[in-house]
């Protein structure tokens, strides 16, 4: 017998514990404890927006999390290592969209709660995780801000109130995204000039391929609400996808994107543009210029007028896409949003929702040829 069905009876919730049942964003129906107060993440990213709720102690409820983190966004885990270096020593955790969660060390954790990304969720089914994990009587509950965060984003955030018992925060948050979102589409509502040719770059230098991007979600549909125009919008079916670069020379973006993060620690060539909260952007804007002179990029006006630009990757995963929105209008319209501040905007946000003190380098653009 499987040793995490020996721990079963250890581990099983009485009946009469407090529980209530909510829906997830994947429309399953779970029943949780009142209050959520152990918790792993199934990715260590979700402290993105569990931090959001848990200002004060944001890993007060975590008892392990996916190993990502410092992966995917070395310059964001060094700003919370440095506030709280016990994070350090944390249980870590494979993916369960790579086969790699391990249930057994989760059993010791004696979690009250696996919360997981949507996009593992066809591994989970195949893998059974689920089911196994409901054996012991430890929930999962799935959220989302990658596959379809314009549709999710406010789900996610609004469940994740109902988990923590926290319902008001959550609408204090949604509250604070949707007012910045409209500050942006107010405005293009009266709006009826031209919409730049946008090509999102989704993190350009990471492989030498080129070019991956988005379909008509996230990144993709962030263009669209900041009155630009998704060039891979009718090339890429779904939110992921490739575009070569004969189709964006054929194009002819107007304005090109490229996502970036500091990568160290999962791609050590160094290609990406390692943009994010206190980056160096001198060495950002460096590589930025390289990569625009890939085969896709060279012969574009868009490589050398100055509308080339370099965002946070990680805008893509986590509910600040209300940022990313106000930069995209930006650098799209820049006379129409010409008062419009997105690093007032982000300060705002961490000074009333967030531990850490706002540090700027979410994004950088490069400079027009000289003459």
């Amino acid at each position: 017998m499987k040793k995490w069905m020996l721990a079963l009876g250890l581990l099983c919730i009485a009946g009469t514990a407090a529980a209530k049942t909510i829906t997830d964003v994947a429309g399953r129906q779970v029943e949780v404890a009142a209050e959520s107060k152990r918790i792993i993440l199934g990715e260590g990213r979700q402290i993105y927006l569990l931090a959001a709720f848990d200002t004060e102690a944001p890993f007060q409820r975590v008892v392990g999390w996916r190993d990502d983190f410092h992966k995917a966004d070395w310059d964001g885990y060094q700003a919370y290592e440095r506030r709280y270096p016990q994070i350090k020593t944390l249980p870590t955790f494979g993916g369960a969209k790579d086969g790699t969660f391990n249930v057994e060390q989760a059993l010791t954790l004696k979690p009250d709660l696996v919360l997981m990304n949507l996009e593992s969720k066809a591994a989970t089914d195949e893998g059974k995780l689920i089911e196994k994990l409901q054996a012991v009587g430890i929930p999962v509950v799935f959220i989302d801000f990658r596959e379809a965060p314009m549709v999710n984003a406010e789900k996610s955030i609004r469940m994740m109130g109902e988990l923590l018992n926290k319902p008001a925060r959550a609408e204090a948050i949604i509250d604070f995204r949707r007012q910045q979102i409209a500050r942006v589409t107010a405005r293009l509502n009266d709006f009826h000039g031209p919409r730049p040719k946008v090509m999102i770059d989704r993190a350009g230098g990471y492989t030498d391929e080129c070019c991956m991007s988005f379909g008509n979600e996230n990144f993709g549909q962030m263009v669209e609400i900041a009155g630009g125009s998704n060039i891979a919008k009718d090339l890429i079916p779904g939110t992921f996808g490739t575009l070569n670069p004969e189709q964006i020379i054929a194009s002819q973006p107007d304005v090109v994107v490229v996502t970036g993060a500091n990568w160290k620690n999962y791609n050590t060539v160094g290609k990406w543009v390692g943009v994010g909260p206190g980056a160096d952007v001198k060495q950002a804007e460096a590589r930025l210029k390289r990569l625009m002179m890939r085969d896709a990029f060279k012969t574009l006006p868009v490589a050398h007028n100055g509308h080339a630009h370099a965002i946070w990757h990680q805008f893509y995963d986590s509910p600040y896409q209300f940022v990313a929105i106000q930069a995209l209008a930006k650098w799209l319209h820049p006379d129409l949003f010409a008062d419009l501040d997105p690093d007032a905007t982000f300060r705002e946000f961490h000074e009333k929702f967030l531990p850490l003190p706002y540090q700027p380098g979410y994004w950088v653009t490069l400079p027009a040829d000289k003459g």
